[in-house]
């Protein structure tokens, strides 16, 4: 791509330290925050408080789980970049505990550290991840010894936790291997709001499901069930999820260059995809939106989950749509955050490092690349300017300092950005 490092100077990169709030965020945060236990009333659609998606693991497997010093070096990397609130999964491995109480270490040793968590309890339906078939219509028997160490680290850190999400994308159909129906996210919301009303759990800890824009009623009809009408009344808000790059491949009506484009730089053909892939994201929410209005609800929405990877060597690299860099990824984080600033929502950007064990017998794989830094703590492009300005000075990941990826050469980064194909 010819003299494309001269045009970065068009796209704003890098609005990293501006969490996701509305003008109803500012207004609450025009004076000072009060002294006192924070809420996710309080957190959520607040631009002080930058949102996160996190997995500290750092092997090929999970069986080697993140170390209580690996986990303490994280969470000074990502409080110095401006990160308060992080997303997990699940509590089944000790990964989640060990998390909650490095970060209760943290906040002793420092009084200005401030790390708040939405905890995430897996759910899969009978037989996932097994030899058998999977039962999408029975859930499986793990599921109710999550729920209850969900709430037992609740209980155990109320001033850490401050949200409890029923399930990952465990209603979404095309997750073949564990689906669930909605009535069995709706059993376990319910179950924590009755323990919230009998005080076996904090009455201000915030109850959802995080989920596919689809499974919340923002897409096919398919989803549009009596039982999902009552899980969104039964939450305190949605958590929904949108990924324009997988859609590169899997929807791309919105994807490439337009022939009115034809005549623009190859720079210029990428920034206009990547706004197109902006506005698909803000269609999927609106659909989000449109269908809970309907049921005459209006509860805050979030973005639980949005993300884009900087590798792939599938469907989204080169051999494929050709959406996958750390440039284009750089643009749709910024584009994220920009959006949900305005609206005043928070937005768990997916994710916070690369993790190897999502994809281990395909390194190359998008699934591996997620991350705003690499698995050694290199900042990629998203983040340049953050080195640039030492806020990550005397830390480390794995021993390395934090340093940038393709040495900071832009020139040498631009030489992988791939402009995407005409559409027909």
């Amino acid at each position: 791509m010819k003299n494309i490092q001269n045009i970065f100077l068009l796209v704003p990169i890098l609005l990293v330290l501006f969490g996701c709030g509305s003008m109803k965020a500012q207004k609450k945060e025009s004076k000072p925050m009060p002294n006192k236990n924070l809420t996710a009333a309080d957190i959520l659609g607040n631009s002080k408080y930058l949102a996160l998606s996190y997995g500290g693991f750092r092997q090929t497997s999970r069986d080697i789980e993140p170390t209580i010093p690996e986990l303490k070096e994280d969470m000074k990397i990502l409080s110095a970049m401006g990160v308060k609130v992080l997303r997990t999964y699940n509590v089944h491995l000790k990964e989640a505990a060990n998390l909650l109480e490095v970060i209760r270490q943290l906040k002793k040793e420092d009084e200005n550290f401030e790390m708040y968590v939405m905890l995430g309890a897996w759910i899969d339906c009978q037989n996932a991840w097994t030899n058998l078939a999977p039962n999408h219509d029975v859930e499986s028997e793990a599921n109710a010894v999550e729920i209850d160490r969900a709430v037992e680290l609740a209980n155990q850190y109320p001033e850490i936790v401050k949200i409890i999400a029923v399930g990952n994308e465990a209603m979404v159909k095309w997750a073949t291997s564990y689906f669930v129906q909605p009535s069995v996210i709706l059993k376990w919301v319910n179950h924590l709001q009755e323990l919230k009303k009998s005080g076996k759990l904090p009455s201000d800890l915030w109850i959802t499901s995080s989920d596919n824009f689809a499974s919340w009623g923002g897409g096919e009809s398919q989803y549009h069930v009596p039982d999902l009408e009552k899980l969104i009344k039964a939450v305190d808000y949605i958590s929904m999820h949108t990924y324009p790059m997988h859609d590169t491949h899997y929807n791309p009506a919105f994807w490439g260059v337009l022939e009115k484009e034809s005549h623009l730089s190859d720079i210029e053909k990428i920034n206009a995809a990547m706004l197109r892939a902006k506005e698909y994201a803000i269609s999927q929410y609106e659909g989000v939106s449109k269908y809970m209005k309907s049921l005459g609800v209006n509860k805050p929405i979030h973005i639980g989950e949005t993300g884009w990877a900087s590798v792939s060597n599938e469907h989204y690299g080169n051999e494929g749509s050709k959406a996958t860099d750390e440039y284009k990824e750089a643009l749709f984080y910024n584009h994220m955050r920009e959006w949900t600033n305005k609206v005043g929502m928070s937005c768990f950007f997916f994710e916070a490092f690369d993790e190897q064990w999502k994809d281990a017998k395909n390194p190359s794989g998008s699934e591996n690349h997620f991350g705003l830094f690499t698995l050694n703590g290199q900042a990629k492009f998203a983040l340049w300017n953050l080195v640039d300005q030492g806020i990550f000075k005397g830390l480390t990941r794995n021993g390395n300092k934090i340093t940038k990826t393709y040495n900071g050469n832009k020139e040498d980064l631009m030489k992988d950005v791939l402009v995407p194909k005409a559409m027909h």
